[in-house]
């Protein structure tokens, strides 16, 4: 899954903050941290990149891992008994992952990078440690994740993009 990283690419958890506040998706995330709020959560985060055509989520994998797109695009599609079908695209400042997340459901879709794309990535058990150890930023990371989900699930195209 994680692309070896040039030397030059540098993370910066206020690349995702900006994105995410900067984003005009409708289904974009949502979320008022400070910026010490946000290196909080960056510690129980872990970033990575992906090379166009790479795969992030797997059609029917038991992964809750959610992922926030920094930078790039992300197609979302199923697999049928007659191929691939591209169902929404996912850019930055947006989430993916959060049907599984909060069901414990397999994937529903299939994810993988349109293009170059910078990902960072809260594992379902990094973020019961976050709620365990600072709930403000969980309990409006979830309210945040949670209108996201409602808007996806509100337009009958974004659905799909609940994975």
């Amino acid at each position: 899954m994680n692309a070896p990283l040039p030397t030059t690419l540098r993370f910066d958890i206020q690349g995702l903050a900006n994105a995410i506040a900067h984003s005009h998706a409708s289904d974009a995330l949502r979320c008022q941290f400070t910026p010490q709020q946000w290196e909080i959560l960056a510690g129980y985060m872990q970033p990575f990149a992906m090379q166009q055509g790479q795969v992030l989520i797997e059609q029917g994998s038991n992964d809750q891992t959610l992922y926030f797109i920094e930078s790039g695009t992300l197609s979302v599609h199923y697999e049928d008994d007659k191929g691939r079908v591209r169902l929404a695209l996912v850019a930055a400042g947006t989430v993916v992952g959060e049907g599984a997340f909060f069901s414990r459901m397999p994937r529903n879709a299939t994810v993988q990078a349109s293009n170059a794309s910078k990902v960072w990535c809260l594992t379902a058990l990094r973020f019961k440690e976050l709620s365990n150890r600072n709930s403000p930023i969980a309990l409006e990371l979830t309210l945040a994740m949670g209108g996201v989900l409602a808007k996806r699930l509100y337009n009958r195209p974004k659905r799909v993009a609940v994975t």
